[in-house]
């Protein structure tokens, strides 16, 4: 039996978003979030499940959006994402097996292995898909984040989400 995903823990560039960063000259920048992937966190939100991220590039933007979908739990600019992660899990009483890691680069390799369930976006490194439990249909920032929110919820007896016609 396949144990229930309490904690969905995501890479940011390249995953949450398509990887890309404009910056402006003077100090700002943009990033792309997908409304779709917003809408799968909030479900999954909805059915209990936490949503944390950890990213190693520090970014005004990756807070602004963690703010607007409702996520705490936010490790921004660090170099070691397993320490932070394990870390997360002992200080919220998860199991390596209730959590679900999401990357696409090798940074995120040690995350993907020592999670329960590792998940590459469809663009990750193809070193990084070798570890991977799953690997997206979607590609970082262009609805990889709702197919895993689907998995999730449907490995956690949530509702059948369709395939698209």
């Amino acid at each position: 039996m396949i144990p229930l995903i309490k904690l969905l823990v995501l890479d940011v560039d390249g995953t949450l978003t398509d990887g890309g960063v404009a910056l402006d000259g003077i100090g700002g920048e943009w990033k792309r979030f997908d409304i779709q992937d917003g809408m799968g966190i909030a479900r999954l939100q909805k059915d209990g499940v936490e949503v944390a991220l950890i990213s190693g590039r520090h970014s005004e933007a990756t807070a602004r959006r963690a703010l607007e979908l409702g996520i705490r739990e936010v490790v921004n600019g660090i170099s070691e994402k397993l320490p932070a992660l394990k870390s997360l899990c002992c200080s919220r009483g998860f199991l390596p097996e209730e959590v679900c890691f999401v990357g696409d680069d090798i940074n995120d390799i040690e995350c993907i292995r020592w999670s329960g369930l590792g998940i590459a976006v469809r663009n990750a490194r193809l070193d990084v898909k070798a570890f991977a439990d799953w690997i997206t249909p979607s590609s970082g920032g262009h609805g990889a984040i709702r197919d895993v929110a689907d998995r999730i919820r449907s490995l956690n007896g949530g509702p059948h989400v369709p395939k698209s016609v």
